[in-house]
């Protein structure tokens, strides 16, 4: 069904609840999966380039190895970290799902309301909008399966 899927992770656990679902549609397909991960920085006056979480440098080993466990299991995968994207994650996960060619974007939802992702803004709300490809989106409460 899905060739190759891009996995959107900022490392935040809502994130981390779509992994079950990337390994699964992976398995099932015969699918390689992206990972990929915006180092989202923070911007005005004295703090240009500063990343906006304290515990970048985790997320992203927790990130390269979750794409060598996946590897493990026999899914073929790849971490892409991007960085220097400003306030602009969103695009940048839609130019690796253009430059790998993937058929399935998987992104994990905080689950705010309507409103309050439209006050603080949402990666996966804009993906939505932009993608060139299918979005499924993870909710941050899943029912077990």
């Amino acid at each position: 069904m899905f060739k190759t899927i891009v996995w959107a992770n900022d490392g935040s656990e809502p994130a981390e609840k779509a992994l079950p679902l990337v390994k699964e549609l992976a398995k099932e397909g015969g699918a390689t999966v992206t990972i990929v991960h915006v180092v989202e920085r923070v911007e005005g006056i004295g703090a240009v380039g500063v990343p906006h979480r304290a515990d970048e440098a985790q997320v992203q080993a927790h990130l390269k190895q979750l794409a060598s466990d996946l590897s493990g299991e026999g899914i073929k995968a790849s971490l892409e970290i991007k960085g220097d994207v400003g306030t602009r994650p969103a695009h940048a996960v839609v130019d690796v799902a253009r430059n790998v060619g993937a058929d399935l974007i998987v992104a994990g939802s905080r689950g705010h309301t309507a409103l309050g992702g439209l006050v603080v803004g949402s990666v996966t709300n804009r993906l939505l909008h932009i993608a060139p490809c299918p979005v499924l989106v993870v909710p941050p409460t899943t029912a077990a399966a």
